[in-house]
């Protein structure tokens, strides 16, 4: 990464009414409880927003491609097309009682830089990409992030492909089904650097009273999907000391995994119970199969880690205790210190020179720290984050500023 020692140009603002209007318009697509977004990955209205932003992108000039995990990509170009671009971008999925901001405002915030590019008429020697990664939620397919995984190196593409989710559906299948089955091959892109604008998700910025934070690096995360196996028989007549509920022993393990949170929750740790899925799951029967999915978190690796030993170390006890049989299914880490210096750097820098912060916060993924201790995350390189409506606007400049310093710019 290439850092331009050129000076800001402060009078490069975004468009805010077009960003906002921008915004709202995605609002509109999937909608869920009032106020909120249910635009699970690779559903008929994920391709509905995927369809309208890559008309955006085009309509602003970009080349859109789309890789073999949905992943897309819309490049801008550069005066040296043989650089590798500034990237900027987040997801358009949602949860299934999601908002509808969370990682929108990121992709979308790319789109905005790119328009006020195209607005001032300033080429970048570099070309700049945007990104909308593939059921980054996980809200669908378990997982979450597996197609931002993919692209990385962490998972492999038939592995992806090969996701199911509740009722069955494979991932690849619906993937096509929707039209964004791409033919790019997964990974294998040179990146510049990588940018991202996204909302806290937690508590601290709102407490410290500060509108605007640059995410350091993220919680250390072991994940786990556990298969529960047990012995269907009717609640009536069936004694307590033969029952092998399976509804039993992974409600054991959701109590275990938060009481382990609670535990290391002084020094920041999070044990969290996500899910648990049963069947028959019906009145007067014990359920024969169950399936816990869970994660602990903590900013220290090895404290991390021991919070896992703990789980696994329960998963033992209330298997017994339930005389169930459990199984590990699935597992994934995702470490803390993925985020770049230099990017981080920048941004804080960026900032420090567009507007005078009275207060601000440098925050960690998944949680964030006032200069001291870290809290927020998701993806892979740099993130920052917004809680506020209006401020969003001016860290869209700090990214503008950024990236632009890293691209390269000519009016």
């Amino acid at each position: 990464m290439h850092i331009m020692n050129a000076p800001i140009q402060t009078a490069l603002e975004v468009n805010a009414a077009r960003y906002w209007q921008t915004v709202e318009r995605s609002a509109e697509i999937g909608l869920g409880r009032p106020g909120g977004l249910a635009r699970v990955a690779l559903s008929d209205a994920d391709r509905e927003m995927r369809d309208l932003f890559a008309d955006w992108c085009r309509e602003a000039g970009c080349t859109v491609t789309v890789d073999q995990v949905g992943n897309m990509f819309a490049r801008r170009s550069g005066r040296d097309a043989a650089a590798p671009p500034v990237v900027v971008g987040s997801h358009l999925d949602t949860q299934v009682n999601g908002g509808r901001y969370d990682g929108i405002v990121g992709v979308l915030a790319g789109l905005e830089i790119v328009r006020t590019l195209n607005d001032r008429g300033i080429e970048t020697r570099r070309p700049i990409a945007l990104v909308n990664w593939t059921n980054e939620e996980g809200a669908r397919f378990s997982p979450p992030m597996i197609a931002s995984g993919a692209f990385a190196g962490a998972y492999a593409l038939d592995w992806v492909l090969e996701r199911r989710d509740d009722d069955g559906k494979r991932f690849g299948d619906e993937l096509a089904r929707i039209g964004y089955a791409g033919a790019a091959a997964v990974g294998g892109r040179v990146l510049d650097a990588y940018f991202e604008l996204h909302i806290e998700q937690g508590p601290l910025l709102d407490r410290a009273g500060v509108d605007v934070g640059v995410v350091t690096h993220g919680y250390t995360a072991h994940g786990f999907i556990v298969e529960v196996a047990g012995e269907t028989a009717h609640t009536g007549p069936w004694p307590m000391d033969k029952r092998r509920n399976a509804l039993v022993g992974a409600s054991m393990l959701a109590v275990a995994v938060n009481d382990i949170g609670w535990k290391y929750h002084p020094s920041g740790g999070k044990g969290t119970a996500a899910r648990i899925v049963a069947w028959p799951n019906k009145p007067g029967i014990l359920s024969d199969w169950a399936q816990f999915t869970g994660d602990v978190r903590h900013e220290d690796p090895q404290t991390a880690q021991a919070m896992l030993d703990e789980f696994t170390a329960a998963m033992a006890a209330c298997a017994r205790r339930a005389n169930v049989d459990m199984k590990l299914l699935d597992a994934w880490t995702w470490n803390a210190d993925l985020f770049d210096k230099g990017c981080i750097a920048l941004v804080r820098d960026t900032a420090a020179a567009l507007v005078s912060l009275v207060g601000w916060i440098t925050l960690i993924s998944g949680f964030l720290t006032l200069f001291l201790p870290p809290q927020t995350v998701r993806d892979i390189f740099a993130r920052m984050a917004y809680e506020k409506r209006y401020p969003v606007f001016a860290l869209i400049s700090f990214v503008l500023g950024g990236a632009l310093l890293i691209a390269g710019f000519s009016a």
